[in-house]
Parts: C-alpha cells; sequence; structure tokens
C-alpha cells in the first residue's frame, strides 16, 4: 500500500510517499481501506519529533480516517466487513489501509460525504470530552474558545451552539473573526488588536464565562481563569504558547474555579469506547439528521501531505484539512 512515512523529525519536507505492507488486523480490530484522512495539529507534533506514538500504534501519521471496512480480526468483528466507517485511530491513517478498533468506529449516514466524516472523529471526540464532559458546560452557558476557526474550534462552535451554548472565540485576523461568526459564534475577537479579557468581561456584563477551551496554556493561562466567572472551568488541550504557567491561587480559589485539560491519543481503548458510545447517542444523530457537518477548509491529494502540513502550520486554513487517499 501506499503511505507517508516520517524519514526523520524535522519540517514539512519529511514526509515521504513510501510503498508499506498493510497492516493485519489482529483480535478486536478491523482493516480499514481509508478513503480519506483527517490532518491535525498532532500530526505536525509528531512528525517535528514531539509527539511521539503511543506504545503499539502505527508509527505512521493520522489520527482519523474514513473509509470501509474490508476485514476483521476475529469473528466478532466480522459484522463490520462492508460499513463505511469514519474511526479515530492512534495513527496510521495517511495510509490506503489502517487498523482500527470497532468501538471507535461510527457509521457513516448515506448522506455524509466521506471527505466529511474524516473530518469528523478527531475534533468531534475531543471537543466532546472536553467542553461537555470535563468542561460540564450546558445550554444557556458561555463558552469561550481560542483559535476560533481551527478545526478544533470550528467544531466547537458548531457543536456549543447546537446544544444551546453562547459562543465567544478569538482569531488572528479580522477575517477570521468575520468567519467565525459565520460559523455560528455570537462574538468575534481579533488578539491581535484587541484585549480579549477585557471584551469577555464587556460582553458578559463583567459576569465572565462559564467554560474556556484552550490550546495555548502559557501566559494565557491566568488571562483565562480572569475571564470566566464563579465556579468557571479552564479546559487545556494543548501548550502552543508553552508548557509553563504562573496563576493566581488566592483568585482561583475566591472565584472557586476549576483547571483541568487532557491529551486523547494515549487513552485507554475502554475509555475511548466509553467516549465513542456517549457521542453515537448524543451526537451521532446530529450528524445523521444533517444539522452538524465539519467546517471543511481543502482537500490534498496523498502525496501533498507535506503541503497540507505547511498549510496547516501557516494558520491559514478555516476548518479541516483532509487527505484524499483514493
Amino acid at each position: 500500500m501506499r503511505a507517508v512515512t516520517i524519514s526523520e523529525p524535522g519540517g514539512p519536507d519529511v514526509l515521504t510517499l513510501a510503498e508499506q505492507p498493510v497492516p493485519v488486523p489482529g483480535p478486536g480490530e478491523v482493516l480499514v481501506k481509508v478513503a480519506y484522512a483527517g490532518v491535525n495539529r498532532p500530526d505536525c507534533l509528531q512528525r517535528a519529533g514531539l509527539y511521539p506514538p503511543p506504545p503499539g500504534a502505527s508509527e505512521l501519521p493520522g489520527l482519523e480516517i474514513a473509509g470501509t471496512v474490508v476485514r476483521a480480526g476475529d469473528s466478532e468483528a466480522a459484522d463490520w466487513i462492508g460499513r463505511r466507517v469514519c474511526a479515530l485511530v492512534s495513527g496510521g491513517g495517511y495510509a490506503q489501509y489502517c487498523l482500527a478498533k470497532p468501538e471507535s468506529c461510527l457509521p457513516v449516514p448515506a448522506a455524509l460525504p466521506m471527505e466529511q466524516a474524516a473530518a469528523l472523529p478527531e475534533t468531534l471526540f475531543t471537543v466532546w470530552h472536553n467542553v461537555f464532559q470535563r468542561g460540564l458546560a450546558r445550554d444557556g452557558e458561555t463558552l469561550l474558545v481560542h483559535g476560533g476557526t481551527s478545526g478544533i474550534g470550528s467544531m466547537a462552535i458548531k457543536l456549543a451552539k447546537l446544544f444551546e451554548l453562547k459562543v465567544i472565540v478569538t482569531c488572528g485576523s479580522d477575517e477570521k473573526c468575520a468567519a467565525a461568526r459565520e460559523l455560528g459564534a455570537d462574538h468575534a475577537i481579533n488578539y491581535k488588536t484587541a484585549d480579549f479579557v477585557e471584551e469577555v468581561r464587556k460582553i458578559t456584563g463583567k459576569a465572565g464565562c462559564q467554560v474556556v477551551l484552550d490550546m495555548v496554556a502559557g501566559d494565557y493561562t491566568q488571562r483565562n481563569l480572569d475571564c470566566l466567572g464563579e465556579e468557571g472551568r479552564l479546559v487545556t488541550i494543548a501548550v502552543l504558547g508553552g508548557a509553563r504557567a504562573e496563576v493566581n491561587m488566592a483568585k482561583l480559589m475566591v472565584r472557586r474555579q476549576t483547571m483541568t485539560g487532557s491529551t486523547l491519543r494515549a487513552r485507554s481503548d475502554g475509555f475511548k469506547k466509553l467516549l465513542a458510545a456517549e457521542i453515537a447517542c448524543e451526537v451521532w444523530p446530529l450528524v445523521e439528521q444533517g444539522d452538524l457537518r465539519p467546517q471543511m477548509d481543502r482537500i490534498f491529494p496523498l502525496s501533498e501531505a507535506a503541503e497540507a502540513h505547511r498549510r496547516m502550520e501557516a494558520g491559514e486554513h478555516i476548518g479541516k484539512i483532509v487527505l484524499a487517499v483514493d
């Protein structure tokens, strides 16, 4: 099969199209003939040598796929053969064939294009777990999302609005702010020209928001806490601004705020099974009805994976970047 390999840690040019053996599914696994694969920030970090795959995962990049199940590793998974699925995987998505756990697969409705299906699992699992499970977001609350036009940001906007949250986002340009509002954000703040803490206070009448979804960390951490009101929850899912932060614990205590965070890739199969089951119950009907669709940016052929990474790292994208594998 054709697959994108990482020749050595480095920039996008280290992504190389090569011939690889087709993986063989073991017990509790299925083999998916991949039609499209989503591109995500962790793929770029893995390519740079900063985010190694967990033990037992494929060394190939790619954390989400859409395609057709063509083989099963045991009789219990055999009924998946022939199904169109999208799946959250621990690696190996940038290839013509990829192994997946059936419990991390979701059926692709007939009305959902496969390229859009490939753009759903990573962002949907991440947003649902962090905004609704860890962040305890409830209808009527206000959510602040940084990077409002990213894959995660655009999914957070769409999902939050479907569950009746008010959404404030930050973006790096007026054009991206306009795009975020078109996606459904109630307010969009250009963080390069305005202090987002002050803007959030104005928007909320000084009450603050209830949940912040943050990918920056570093010196954003205290500013995020300053955006939160009493009982507010800060959920961090990446540390693009640095892994260390200084926090005023006295302010946090007085406001009874909560700080939490998570990563998804290294979580156990059992955790991902439970998360997928909840998404299948609570969110997937919205996908089946056509109410939830990912915001698509660009589709690159598999051979141009390096260009896809360059686009992601340049921050030019609005929504999801996807690789066409077939």
